[in-house]
């Protein structure tokens, strides 16, 4: 009867330790840099969406596809996927460029979101996402902020 206790016992144990193995990472700072148009096809627009990746860890960081969802004014605008990869030395930093695409649809539903007296700058928007690296690798992030429009003064 004793060595049957003990075995889900010593079970347990390993699997605690086996917790400590996996190292602790800071999360990656990552930033929108740039949105530059792409050729884009029927009703759909198509935009590159450029992100700085800053790895604070002491340790690189494998990456194999990266995936976006951007929400402007609390609705889904555009959404992105790329079978990109890479690492991002310790301590450093690099720039991913993303594919994103905007259905005719989002803008509609984007447009008709707002009121009449809304401007087009200082939207707020949420950029959620998340870099593939394997079974336990997988890094999700969240960016917040507004969009600045220069020259948007005028309301839709």
């Amino acid at each position: 009867m004793r060595r049957i206790l003990r075995v889900p016992f010593i079970l347990m144990l390993l699997s605690l330790s086996a917790c400590a193995l996996f190292p602790q990472r800071d999360p990656l700072n990552i930033n929108v840099v740039g949105i530059e148009p792409l050729p884009s096809q029927g009703m759909e627009l198509r935009f590159a969406v450029k992100l700085r990746l800053q790895n604070p860890n002491e340790t690189t960081i494998d990456y194999n596809g990266v995936a976006l969802d951007l929400e402007v004014n609390g609705h889904t605008l555009a959404t992105g996927v790329s079978d990109q990869s890479g690492s991002i030395p310790r301590f450093s930093e690099g720039v991913l460029s993303v594919p994103v695409s905007i259905s005719a649809f989002s803008v509609l539903r984007q447009t008709l979101g707002l009121s009449q007296t809304q401007r087009l700058d200082n939207l707020p928007y949420v950029l959620k996402g998340k870099l593939a690296g394997g079974l336990f690798g997988t890094m999700r992030f969240v960016d917040r902020g507004t969009l600045d429009l220069p020259g948007a003064s005028s309301t839709w």
